[in-house]
């Protein structure tokens, strides 16, 4: 969308071509900008109200006591509700500006070479505790040799948690999560986090990454419809790809695999240097 058309200072129909198409571009590239600019202020101008909501709510609750305990056991169910509620708008809103923040590429300046095996072991140390909850077996295959790329730790972290979470959440106990790291030959990195699931249909393939989306199989399942969106946006800026294909390792052929993959070291090295 950054790209344009050379333009010299003739006047034949090639030229006039190459400027009907710029200008086509520089209206698209400004029409999407003002799209992300109006998310992001809604979702700013959200917060203060919501806070005023949220500062009167923890008001009321300090003078509950005053109830007798059958209206005060009524009054904290309500006030409970209400705070999950706020909790989850915040939530929302925190995750718009993130992807926001993002897609406008301002995280780049956080790039950096990193090891990716370290990162992966960390995040699957962290979610281990609840797939012990769930019975769910989470284990972590990693490579021989190190897959060296070039990008943002914390958003890299981030890409991982929520295929995690979405992974435990949707795959039933006795089920298993595995998450592997990988090298082609051409240097190019991948990862990958698979799981026994209830899966992901072929036509939700590409939908499940737009924003608010809820597949009709997780709509009892809490959640914004956003973390998949927020995944996608982070693998964009590090110019990678994302690819979602059904877990064909077991019989049954139930669950998905989310596979992350990665520019090689150098071409990534090459990237951030140019820009």
């Amino acid at each position: 969308m950054h790209e344009r058309l050379p333009v010299g200072r003739g006047r034949d129909d090639l030229e006039r071509l190459s400027r009907s198409v710029n200008h086509m571009l520089d209206r698209l590239e400004q029409l999407m900008g003002e799209m992300r600019d109006v998310g992001n202020d809604i979702a700013h101008d959200l917060r203060t109200p919501l806070a005023r909501v949220q500062a009167r709510l923890d008001r009321a609750s300090a003078l509950s006591h005053d109830l007798s305990v059958e209206k005060s056991e009524v009054f904290d169910k309500a006030m409970g509700q209400c705070r999950r509620d706020l909790e989850q708008c915040f939530s929302i809103i925190t995750a718009l500006l993130r992807i926001g923040e993002i897609e406008s590429g301002q995280r780049r300046a956080g790039f950096a070479t990193m090891s990716l095996g370290p990162l992966v072991t960390d995040i699957v140390d962290l979610y281990e505790p609840i797939a012990e909850l769930e019975n769910i077996t989470l284990y972590v295959v990693l490579p021989d040799h190190p897959a060296q790329i070039v990008g943002d730790a914390d958003l890299l972290n981030e890409v991982l948690a929520n295929l995690l979470d979405n992974a435990l959440k949707f795959t039933h106990q006795g089920g298993w999560v595995r998450v592997s790291v990988g090298l082609y030959e051409d240097g190019r990195v991948w990862v990958e986090v698979r799981d026994t699931g209830i899966g992901i249909a072929l036509e939700e393939r590409e939908a499940v990454l737009g924003r608010f989306y809820r597949a009709d199989k997780s709509r009892h399942i809490p959640g914004s419809g956003l973390g998949l969106s927020l995944v996608a946006a982070i693998i964009r800026l590090h110019d990678g790809i994302l690819e979602i294909e059904p877990n064909e390792s077991e019989a049954a052929h139930t669950g998905t695999v989310f596979r992350v993959i990665l520019p090689s070291f150098s071409v990534q090295n090459m990237t951030l240097s140019s820009g």
